[in-house]
């Protein structure tokens, strides 16, 4: 999962400050991912710039808002609808996609699993064919590990469609994004959360310097 489409896709709940999208992201993806506070202010300055997100005023703290552009809305539901992260990883992006889809209030999982299991399934018939035309000369070490190879694929996408079943048999609930007072937050005209910000919750956590995104 790319930070910047969880981001985009957490933004489908409505506006929502800095802090607060950071929490959510952990969250909401089953605390799978260690993404650094200031990963997440440099990913939303940077969809800032590229329009996909604006500025929606402030909370009663003083924190900056952002919400969707209409360009982002449809980035979000194009990630959601399945267009995996360039150089993602296919088993991440369905488990991320599935876990953030279910735990949206306004966004229906029901297709977003039918979805997945679509492709899960046309993988797992492209490793099996691949495997089956394998040939194996005598002697040809190389046709044995190219089997074993496709195994190992058309077991993977089994096992995907095996989670793909049991959550949509029990699916995590849908929640509404926290309204908890805010702890931490970028204050407006800060580039980074600082020990002023904390509100009381201590020193800063020394991440927010940390700018690196896979957005």
């Amino acid at each position: 999962m790319a930070v910047r489409d969880a981001i985009l896709a957490l933004l489908l709940a409505g506006p929502a400050y800095g802090f607060q999208v950071h929490g959510e992201l952990a969250l909401r993806s089953g605390a799978r991912r260690e993404v650094n506070v200031g990963q997440t202010y440099a990913t939303i300055d940077r969809l800032t710039a590229r329009k996909l997100i604006e500025p929606a005023g402030t909370t009663d703290h003083g924190l900056p808002l952002h919400r969707l552009t209409a360009e982002g809305r449809r980035a979000a539901r194009e990630w959601l609808d399945g267009a995996d992260a360039s150089g993602a990883d296919a088993w991440d992006e369905t488990v991320d996609r599935v876990l953030m889809a279910a735990t949206l209030p306004d966004v229906d999982v029901r297709p977003v699993i039918a979805a997945e299991r679509e492709r899960w399934r046309d993988r797992e018939a492209e490793a099996s064919a691949r495997g089956a035309s394998v040939l194996d000369p005598a002697g040809a070490l190389g046709a044995a590990v190219e089997r074993a190879a496709a195994l190992a694929q058309v077991e993977r996408a089994a096992s995907a469609l095996a989670w793909l079943d049991r959550v949509e048999a029990d699916p995590p609930p849908a929640f509404e994004p926290s309204s908890e007072r805010p702890r931490r937050g970028r204050r407006p005209g800060r580039s980074a959360p600082s020990e002023s910000d904390a509100d009381g919750a201590g020193a800063p956590d020394g991440a927010a310097s940390d700018h690196a995104s896979s957005a």
